[in-house]
């Protein structure tokens, strides 16, 4: 059952639609009450199993990457991902350009909350300016790759002393395709044992989650609530997934 306070679309894709029409046609007054509540939202159908395919192939392509990490080399888990490199492929540009001026208010608003400078600009282009002031400029759009006993710890994505407070991840794999992967968020509040939550995800769709850290509500006001995500181990199949970042690494 899909929670109230995490609409997602039922309607196919229109691929006549630029990807900037399609993210500023989605119910974002829900997606970012699922964000404030819950500290995730998923989005609905985005792109189209063939945008998704042309997604996924860029992977074994040699051109396009900064820096390619074998996770088990550093203790992240098991499966591979790619960094992009600028330029940005056309997609996943359009899909960062889009997303953040969408996600800006509530980013400022939960920096105001938690008692931080809220400076969080109108849009992506200013944002990108304050990480090169702050000496990050690589880009951190990737893609990841899993395969039988692949999985990814739990892990918050940070690369520099400027962080945006919310990242997508995108699944460009059909789920019947394979077994076990799951999207996995976990939340830390304090004094209280960890929450697990399972985030499934058709072809297409994005889940927008918290990176680190979000205000919640309690008695005496706001106090930070800690999350960080992660995959389960695939059992079967072949899994990619694109990840969109919106502060450059250090």
């Amino acid at each position: 059952m899909v929670r109230a306070t995490h609409p997602r679309q039922t309607a196919p894709v229109m691929t006549k639609k630029t990807i900037a029409e399609r993210v500023d046609a989605l119910p974002w007054d829900g997606l970012r009450a699922g964000l404030d509540a819950e500290g995730w939202a998923v989005t609905g159908p985005l792109l189209s199993a063939a945008e998704c395919d042309r997604l996924a192939a860029l992977y074994d392509r040699d051109s396009g990457f900064r820096n390619w990490v074998i996770m088990a080399r550093h203790g992240l888990g098991r499966g591979e991902y790619r960094y992009f490199d600028y330029p940005l492929p056309d997609a996943v540009a359009g899909l960062r350009t889009a997303f953040y001026p969408h996600l800006a208010p509530l980013a400022n608003a939960w920096a105001e909350a938690l008692g931080e400078e809220a400076a969080y600009p109108p849009d992506l282009a200013g944002f990108l300016d304050r990480c090169r002031a702050e000496g990050q400029a690589r880009p951190t759009p990737l893609l990841l790759r899993y395969g039988p006993g692949d999985f990814n710890r739990l892990h918050q994505d940070l690369y520099g002393p400027l962080a945006f407070p919310i990242q997508a991840t995108i699944l460009l794999t059909d789920p019947a395709e394979f077994d076990g992967g799951e999207f996995l968020l976990v939340e830390q509040r304090p004094r209280m044992q960890s929450r697990g939550e399972v985030v499934p995800l058709a072809r297409g769709e994005a889940v927008l989650f918290c990176v680190s850290r979000r205000p919640v509500m309690g008695k005496r006001g706001f106090y930070r609530v800690a999350m960080r995500h992660g995959v389960s181990r695939l059992r079967m199949g072949r899994r990619h997934t694109l990840g969109v970042i919106f502060h450059d690494a250090a």
